[in-house]
């Protein structure tokens, strides 16, 4: 059995991988290569950065646009004992130092940011301090089916 598979049905529940999961986790695990996944949704997107987080030595930064995204989807994690977090305007400054210094040290795997949050030079000088193996972009469609001028911070990410 291979270690994907196995974090697959120890952490999800699931004993097999649905459409291009698994080929898209290999190639970003064994290949080291990028990937962009396009699937519908309920497909299992979220599984091809979950899945690697969880293998990789260092952190996993997830980019989202929707705040009510994120939290459900470290909910889900956590109730997984899955170690995972969020950064957004809805979190306090003590929070969000908090959060991000557990990113950081590597006691959060998994760390959900809006793209608003390279804007802030704090957050950015910080971040660079974490060991991170993976970035993902989740919803990255919004980028430009919402028109490049609705979310412009996601042109910072570039900069990190």
């Amino acid at each position: 059995m291979t270690v994907p598979l196995k974090i697959l049905e120890e952490y999800f529940g699931y004993n097999s991988f649905k459409g291009l999961q698994e080929k898209i986790i290999n190639r970003l695990v064994d290949e080291n290569k990028h990937s962009l996944v396009l699937m519908p949704t309920g497909s299992g997107k979220s599984l091809c950065y979950q899945i690697p987080a969880l293998i990789f030595e260092g952190g996993t930064l997830v980019i989202s646009p929707l705040i009510a995204l994120m939290q459900d989807q470290v909910d889900a994690l956590r109730k997984r004992n899955i170690p995972a977090s969020f950064i957004n305007s809805t979190v306090s400054k003590s929070d969000r130092e908090k959060r991000l210094n557990d990113f950081v040290s590597g006691e959060i795997k998994l760390l959900y940011v809006t793209p608003e949050r390279f804007r802030k030079a704090e957050f950015v000088e910080e971040i660079k301090k974490a060991s991170i193996s993976l970035l993902a972009v989740d919803e990255a469609h919004c980028i430009s089916e919402w028109g490049h001028d609705f979310r412009p911070d996601y042109s910072r990410i570039a900069e990190f």
